[in-house]
């Protein structure tokens, strides 16, 4: 397979990009902080995609599709969010290029096609959303509206990372309109609930659910819902949030409707979303120096079966075997693939998958097929066990389910070894530079405590957990009185 993975011990920055790259998920394009997400990286993305999607289906959500350019005059219309994301917006000002007069091979800018007025490209979608939804709710037998869209988004970063932090990146983001606050609050647990539910029945992620501090909240919203994770090398990664936005984008955009007692009021709102910053949450909570691990529930090759002959007399016996195989497998639901190229040798095809991240690869030679038996290797724990042919689905689906529950049980034993409390500052400083994870401490609730905190330390607070019950002490910075701990960390 060519050069080894950098260890993680040795650079774990390294060690990430390197892996994204030679398992075949993603890479660098010819446009700055862009990235092309191959076939097989974008196999995974699918299986997130299709989950998520049947969950939200689930629970009464439909999918729309709203435009990518936003009039920057809608865009503004809500304070906050406007000013939340004006640093990260690319703008388009004209509408048609020309042949360059100096020079007939190449295109300028057209000066005489200006925009009257200039377009954002979306960095997200409640401006165009809630102009639609003028249109679309006048009454409250209108609601609720419940809509998902999978999209692409631009934010102009300036430091980028694959999957973790790019210019253009897919997500999806649901928009939801309620008659009631109530209605919207629940709307916006509901679905952290799910992400959560999902993060960690089909990532085997373990997560952390509670609020941002005002300081972290999304532009414009009232409140924001999060579930926090923990990567290997002690950094959190925020990776989902659902927010309460009260009426503030109703009344921005006079979004009223008519009450049943025969009132106008504005609108409840909710907004939520995750991205394909989760392939890389996936990739750091459980890969290793050998490469990619997914968890069975999220793979788009559950099982590989690698012939091992001589000859092509062989292996059309070993395919014979195999097509048996296939077909209880696959009625099974158990997604497979049949490697039987014959330019690769077993040994690089092993190293192939295991790089890749499958969960389960089956070798079989002339011998096994004589034996009736299969050799079956774990890509979680490198185990490898010879199994009866004939009980090789049995094996297999508990096999399947081993890994899953395996990879949850260890990430999350490393996120509970990983959660400190600490009762002073120069403790929380020792933990977060020589152990690294999350810091339980109490905070005093400030905006300049946070800020002095984050400018000490590169810490910030990740989330107040809903699961830390309320405790009275003193905040580790100020000293000042305290009613809860909070969860600090260095992020991605």
């Amino acid at each position: 397979m060519g050069k080894k993975l950098t260890k993680r011990s040795e650079d774990y920055s390294k060690w990430y990009n390197e892996l994204v790259v030679m398992a075949d998920l993603a890479e660098n394009s010819a446009v700055r902080g862009c990235m092309v997400i191959k076939p097989y990286g974008y196999a995974i993305w699918e299986k997130m995609q299709s989950e998520l999607d049947r969950m939200f289906k689930a629970t009464g959500h439909q999918n729309a599709y709203f435009p990518l350019l936003v009039p920057k005059s809608l865009f503004e219309a809500e304070e906050k969010n406007a000013e939340g994301f004006a640093k990260e917006c690319a703008v388009v000002t004209h509408y048609r290029l020309k042949a360059d007069p100096e020079n007939s091979s190449k295109l300028i800018v057209d000066p005489e096609a200006k925009l009257e007025e200039e377009l954002v490209v979306r960095p997200t979608s409640e401006a165009i959303i809630w102009k639609t939804y003028k249109n679309w709710i006048q009454s409250y037998r209108d609601l609720p509206i419940l809509i998902n869209q999978w999209a692409n988004v631009v934010r102009w970063e300036m430091r980028t990372r694959l999957f973790l932090r790019t210019a253009e990146f897919l997500w999806q983001e649901g928009h939801t309109a309620h008659a009631k606050k109530e209605e919207a609050l629940k709307e916006t647990k509901l679905i952290n609930n799910l992400y959560a539910d999902f993060a960690e029945n089909f990532m085997a992620m373990p997560v952390v659910q509670g609020l941002k501090s005002e300081s972290e909240r999304f532009a414009g919203a009232e409140q924001t819902y999060c579930i926090e994770a923990l990567m290997q090398d002690g950094k959190a990664l925020q990776a989902g949030t659902s927010h309460f936005l009260g009426q503030n984008f109703s009344k921005a955009f006079d979004v009223k409707f008519t009450t049943q007692s025969g009132g106008l009021e504005h609108v409840w709102a909710s907004s939520w979303g995750v991205s394909s910053r989760l392939m890389g949450a996936l990739i750091m909570t459980h890969s290793d120096d050998q490469g990619l691990i997914l968890p069975p529930n999220l793979a788009p090759i559950q099982v590989v079966i690698v012939p091992i002959y001589k000859g092509m007399e062989q292996l059309d016996t070993i395919s014979r075997a195999v097509n048996k195989i296939k077909k209880e497998l696959t009625s099974h639901g158990i997604s497979f693939k049949y490697d039987d190229r014959d330019n690769f040798k077993p040994g690089y095809k092993f190293n192939e998958y295991e790089l890749k991240g499958v969960p389960i690869r089956i070798a079989i030679g002339p011998r096994d097929l004589e034996n009736n038996v299969l050799e079956l290797a774990r890509r979680d724990t490198m185990e490898k066990t010879i199994v009866p042919m004939k009980d090789i689905n049995k094996y297999i689906k508990s096999t399947l389910e081993e890994i899953q529950k395996n990879l949850f049980d260890k990430a999350y034993k490393f996120r509970e070894e990983h959660i400190t409390e600490v009762d002073t500052f120069d403790k929380f400083k020792s933990v977060l530079s020589v152990k690294g994870g999350f810091v339980s401490a109490h905070w005093d609730g400030t905006l300049e405590t946070e800020q002095a905190i984050k400018k000490q330390t590169k810490a910030t607070i990740r989330c107040i957990p809903f699961s830390e019950k309320l405790k009275q002490g003193n905040c580790i910075y100020s000293g000042k009185p305290s009613s809860q701990r909070v969860l600090f960390a260095k992020s991605y």
